[in-house]
């Protein structure tokens, strides 16, 4: 395993990082938000945790919203129990809806203050490594959100700051803020990226490099579009995702083409798609690290594998051709 500094902070994460939102609990019929079908209990998530220890991960990424703080729960009791406390990086986030009630979600200070001590219970921890704001809350100053993120820094409940998915120009503002008021800026920007979608490329991505930001993609194999020839079979996530079958809907021929290369160039190398997917978004300069989900033993071996390929740039410059622009997605 490589480990790289997050960003201009001395943290250093491994450069895959677990992505634990299929763990926590599965839907049923209470229809609690943050739950999907395809989520794995914590007996089933257990042997993926474990695997990402040993392959030398030391990068987890959850949410407060995740299985509705399931997730928060399972990782936080296997990690007291296999690992140091201090020789692992634990992100969540906050922002989506945890009660149905009207300060039941969103960046204020009430619900910043609630919900990192709820994620901090369920978790069974003092502090998180990383606290990321999940989205833009555009019912809330960001003013009021940096300020009372600051908070939780100088109390000691939070190493370091992250954001994700928005607008470069709401992501510059923010940065902007935090400078002039002295507040602690984020380091770390967690978005929507890989070879079916790369609009980050036009002015994010720039701008965090520009900043010392690090780059921690999610969905980096497109919800597992990226793992086989286009829509030769489904599983039971394909089938239920809908949030992902919305994303990736809109420029299917676009995207089949993508596919179909990446199978062609993977084909000609002799390594799953994954590796090569992987391996071109962990080749571009400005990528931490992928986040990276797994209910699959080869999920996580073959994303360790991508970090000894090394593409060409003929290879680089076949994958990214048939790429066509993308409405916004991911931002909600």
């Amino acid at each position: 395993m490589d480990y790289v500094n997050l960003g201009r902070t001395g943290l250093k994460v491994s450069r895959v990082a677990l992505g634990c939102m299929t763990y926590g609990a599965p839907a049923t019929g209470d229809a609690k938000p943050g739950r999907h079908a395809w989520s794995l209990g914590e007996e089933e998530s257990q042997p993926f945790l474990r695997q990402a220890l040993d392959l030398g991960i030391n990068f987890f990424d959850t949410a407060n919203v995740y299985s509705s703080g399931a997730s928060e729960e399972v990782l936080g009791r296997f990690l007291k129990r296999h690992a140091r406390r201090e020789s692992v990086v634990v992100a969540t986030k906050v922002h989506g809806v945890m009660r149905n009630e009207p300060n039941g979600r969103g960046l204020s200070r009430k619900a910043i203050l609630h919900e990192l001590d709820e994620s901090l219970r369920r978790l069974g921890m003092d502090y998180v490594d990383l606290y990321q704001i999940h989205r833009w809350d555009y019912e809330t100053p960001i003013a009021e959100t940096l300020e009372a993120l600051h908070d939780v820094v100088k109390a000691g409940k939070v190493r370091y700051l992250g954001a994700s998915s928005m607008h470069a120009w709401q992501f510059a503002q923010a940065l902007y803020l935090a400078d002039r008021h002295g507040w602690t800026r984020f380091v770390s920007m967690q978005n929507h990226y890989n070879l079916l979608y790369r609009e980050e490329e036009r002015e994010m991505m720039t701008l965090c490099q520009a900043e010392g930001i690090g780059v921690i993609p999610w969905s980096p194999l497109a919800r597992g579009r990226l793992t086989r020839a286009w829509q030769s079979e489904t599983t039971k996530r394909s089938e239920t995702d809908q949030f992902g079958n919305g994303m990736y809907r809109r420029t299917e021929e676009s995207d089949r083409k993508v596919v179909d290369r990446l199978g062609e160039v993977a084909g000609r190398r002799g390594l799953p798609r994954a590796q090569v997917a992987l391996a071109w978004m962990l080749g571009k300069p400005y990528i931490t690290a992928p986040i990276v989900g797994a209910t699959k033993p080869h999920h996580l071996t073959d994303a360790v594998a991508a970090l000894a390929v090394r593409l060409t740039t003929e290879e680089v410059a076949a994958l990214e051709e048939p790429y066509e622009p993308h409405p916004v997605l991911g931002f909600s």
